[in-house]
């Protein structure tokens, strides 16, 4: 059913890159983020080093964005609420906790806000292990003034998309758990590529009972064609035994 529902969904892909075909200068813009798009932001800075916190507390703070700073793992995790437009910069090395198992407890717990760890070691596995245990990006110190305001305004985009995603999802999800049982089963039939006098033979129902059911799926979930329907199922991960 999975890749009965990856076709449907992927029927509206043309269509939808030929209508954004044209804004794609306008999205080229955010490679080279301005600071004061992200002063809204909030910024984590958890290192054990004062003189390196507060310089890249400083930096930060120069481009307008909100930062908080902590000497430890332990004191971040303690004082830390994890929401949207946010980001945590990073050192590795502490004593107790360090910075790859705290990136490995905030995968563990869901907390998907954007990772940008910075260290004094330019070893190439560091970098990698710290890619692995989710990091955004990975900068060396002494850090450059330009690569951390760079890097932070892409995790912020990053951290606001996440949200915009799950809230989305969540919504989806929402829409399609108020469906009757029976919707559920036409809409996965559906969703399957069978017709709906197809559908009504298989169930003992009328044909007309099937396209009402069909759209009554349409109405409470908002989508307006089946791709956009196929998309929604997708984006939630919804099975028929939901």
């Amino acid at each position: 059913m999975f890749q009965a529902i990856q076709s449907v969904a992927g029927q509206g892909d043309a269509a939808k890159g030929a209508m954004h075909a044209g804004s794609t200068s306008s999205h080229a813009a955010s490679d080279n983020p301005d600071p004061q798009a992200g002063a809204a932001g909030k910024i984590f800075v958890v290192d054990d080093d004062y003189f390196v916190r507060e310089g890249i507390c400083g930096l930060l703070q120069d481009v307008g964005l909100e930062v908080e700073a902590f000497s430890s793992c332990e004191d971040f995790l303690d004082g830390h609420r994890h929401g949207p437009n946010t980001c945590l910069v990073l050192d590795v090395h502490f004593p107790g906790m360090g910075g790859l198992a705290l990136l490995r407890h905030m995968r563990e717990v869901a907390d998907h806000t954007p990772v940008i760890v910075v260290s004094g070691s330019s070893e190439i596995n560091e970098a990698v292990r710290s890619m692995k245990k989710g990091a955004l990006d990975f900068i060396e110190k002494p850090v450059a003034r330009d690569q951390l305001v760079d890097c932070v305004m892409r995790a912020l985009v990053q951290s606001r998309q996440s949200e915009e995603i799950s809230v989305a999802r969540g919504e989806a999800l929402r829409h399609l758990q108020g469906l009757t049982s029976r919707q559920k089963q036409i809409m996965a039939l559906v969703l399957s590529g069978h017709p709906s006098k197809n559908i009504a033979a298989d169930l003992g129902i009328s044909q007309r009972t099937v396209e009402n059911h069909r759209a009554a799926i349409m109405d409470r979930t908002g989508a307006h064609s089946l791709p956009e329907l196929a998309r929604l199922v997708m984006s939630t991960q919804w099975t028929p035994d939901h």
